[in-house]
């Protein structure tokens, strides 16, 4: 795909314009320290009691015969009253350790981080050659995130990142519920949402997976390289960038 038809910049965030280590070293530690305390004190607050609704929903459906069970309707012990905390924390701490991409869970983390970030206990880290080129994209076309965290996450990653607040770069934000990273849908429904065609997104991920996805949908691909990342020992095709200098 030539950049000259790009109109869409698409970008995922963790290994792409962020090292893996801000979450997994960061801000999930953050997050799980402050699980407990956080339902606690906001279990009645409209948000999360949505976002317990739609966790109760998922864990419903959960497949895996392991898994801390709240509300599963196969099973014959449930949950209730008071107990619905700890279950729901555990369940929680359960999708983590696990990396789900759990929509629930996503949005919780973001309602956690959001306190973290205001105060100042966290900052984004990105890399350097990204403010530049969101600079650049948002002049030739415009700029929106894909990440499986949620969209309140998203925007809090960028207004406190190491580089200033970039949001006035970003043009939209995308999360699971969308639909999931490795189906080609997903990207056709972006694409829907931002008012141009799949042939006119260019698509960054550090995942092969993903990246097949989009260039099913008709996008175009690039996989990017950092420093940090597994190694890739198939590109499947999708042509490698290390920097943003690069393009």
């Amino acid at each position: 795909m030539s950049e000259a038809r790009t109109k869409l910049y698409l970008l995922d965030v963790e290994g792409t314009i962020a090292p893996l280590s801000l979450t997994s070293e960061v801000l999930f530690p953050y997050a799980r320290a402050r699980f407990s305390e956080f339902l606690n004190k906001h279990s009645q607050d409209e948000g999360v009691r949505a976002d317990l609704a739609l966790l109760a929903e998922e864990n419903s459906r959960e497949i895996d015969p392991d898994s801390p069970n709240f509300c599963h309707p196969e099973r014959t012990e449930r949950v209730e009253g008071s107990a619905v905390h700890d279950a729901a924390l555990g369940y929680l701490l359960w999708l983590m350790g696990r990396d789900r991409k759990s929509t629930a869970l996503k949005s919780l983390q973001g309602k956690i981080w959001k306190a973290g970030f205001q105060s100042g206990e966290l900052k984004s880290t990105l890399f350097d050659d990204v403010p530049e080129a969101l600079r650049r994209w948002s002049v030739k076309g415009r700029a929106a995130i894909y990440s499986s965290g949620s969209v309140e996450a998203q925007k809090l990653f960028f207004c406190y990142s190491s580089h200033g607040d970039l949001t006035a770069l970003i043009s939209g934000y995308f999360d699971t519920r969308t639909g999931p990273k490795m189906e080609s849908a997903s990207y056709r429904a972006i694409a829907d949402a931002m008012h141009v065609g799949p042939g006119e997104v260019l698509f960054f991920s550090d995942a092969v997976r993903e990246l097949d996805a989009a260039r099913e949908a008709g996008c175009g691909t690039r996989l990017v390289v950092r420093e940090g990342n597994a190694p890739v020992d198939n590109a499947h095709g999708h042509r490698v960038v290390q920097s943003f200098q690069d393009l």
